[in-house]
């Protein structure tokens, strides 16, 4: 009995040493358990801090993203106000130079009017005839002006005063200045016409601007000009054949100086060493080139032309009157008569009439002045 009580006790021992170990292997498990939580939460503390570190840090670049934002977006706002401030400005200066680009524009196109009316006036439309000029003395000349090789002229050329007399009006010069100042008073002047009457009105009178100049002429001795030379061959040739031809004295030439020649138009210049040479050539007109067949050129003199002296003037005759307003109460030379009748009665405070033209209606003349009053009349 006592050995199976012993056998017992070991075997509770046992049981016990058993469980034991287990209970320290368990307790080295939680160990374990408990080592490995607090491990992972001290890795979880350390990325939880890392985290907020990095929360942190773009909370932070966040924060100035978002200054740097409002800053740009107040700087854009200052800059469009700015822009449009300045876009307001220069609509204002485009507004104003688009205002003084109209004013210059009318300027222009007043200035235009002017210069094509002043151009009217003073523009010079006449047939000069075809007058012998009878030589009479040369020239006086400044030493050392005078040249051998030019035939210098000297032309006057003065512009009449005029009047463009419409129809229902009449010129009336009288021979006293103080008579027409005595018309020229009146405010109406009633002629009697036959058995009728009309009333004239006298206006002072302002003439069409006139002009006066020199035109001054050199024609060359030695020169000549010719057209019409046909490009047949080439540029260089064809200055030696016109060179070779107008050199041959059996064609009207002679030695040549100098030969300008232009293929494109065809013309060109030819400068001889004599005079005579280019006066018979110029005479003649024409003049046959050697081109390998006949060409026939025109040829003329050598001009210098040269405006000088020019003067403008305009004024009014002291001793015409301008009447207007006549009426055709009969044919115009009765109407003529009974107009000068009126204005040599000194009842009306008229005197001597020297000139007097009447333009019926319908009809336009052109009364041209000297200097005692009415010229002519076109």
């Amino acid at each position: 009995m006592s050995d199976n009580a012993g056998d017992q006790v070991n075997g509770e021992l046992r049981s016990l040493d058993d469980e034991m170990i287990a209970a320290e292997a368990e307790l080295q498990k939680y160990k374990n358990l408990i080592e490995s939580a607090d491990n992972e939460r001290s890795r979880l503390l350390l990325e939880k801090a890392e985290a907020d570190d990095e929360k942190r840090k773009a909370e932070a670049e966040l924060k100035a993203f978002m200054d740097s934002e409002e800053k740009l977006m107040i700087q854009h706002k200052r800059d469009f106000q700015e822009v449009q401030k300045e876009m307001e400005s220069l609509d204002l200066v485009n507004q104003d130079l688009k205002r003084e680009l109209d004013d210059l524009r009318k300027k222009l196109q007043l200035k235009r009017d002017e210069s094509d009316s002043l151009q009217r006036k003073f523009k010079i439309q006449a047939k000069i005839p075809v007058k012998t000029v009878k030589f009479i003395r040369g020239l006086e000349t400044e030493e050392g002006d005078e040249r051998e090789d030019v035939v210098a002229s000297v032309f006057t050329v003065t512009q009449r005063p005029s009047f463009r007399l419409k129809g229902g009006q009449a010129l009336i010069t009288f021979e006293e200045e103080k008579v027409a100042e005595q018309i020229l008073r009146l405010a109406k002047c009633s002629v009697t016409c036959d058995k009728s009457k009309m009333d004239v009105k006298p206006y002072s009178l302002t003439l069409d601007p006139s002009v006066k100049f020199e035109v001054h002429i050199k024609v060359s001795k030695k020169t000549i000009k010719f057209r019409n030379a046909p490009p047949t061959l080439p540029e260089e040739r064809m200055r030696d054949r016109l060179e070779l031809s107008f050199s041959r004295p059996s064609r009207g030439g002679g030695e040549v100086e100098k030969l300008e020649y232009n293929k494109s138009n065809g013309t060109g210049r030819v400068t001889f060493v004599n005079t005579g040479v280019a006066e018979n050539l110029a005479l003649r007109g024409k003049f046959c080139v050697d081109t390998g067949s006949d060409v026939v050129v025109d040829v003329f003199p050598l001009y210098d032309y040269q405006l000088k002296k020019f003067q403008t003037y305009s004024g009014a005759p002291n001793r015409t009157v301008l009447l207007g307003g006549i009426q055709e109460l009969m044919d115009e030379e009765d109407l003529q008569d009974h107009l000068e009748i009126h204005f040599q009665k000194p009842s009306n405070y008229g005197g001597e009439v020297e000139n007097i033209k009447y333009v019926p209606g319908g009809k336009e003349l052109t009364a041209f002045f000297c200097e005692d009053g009415i010229e002519k009349a076109s």
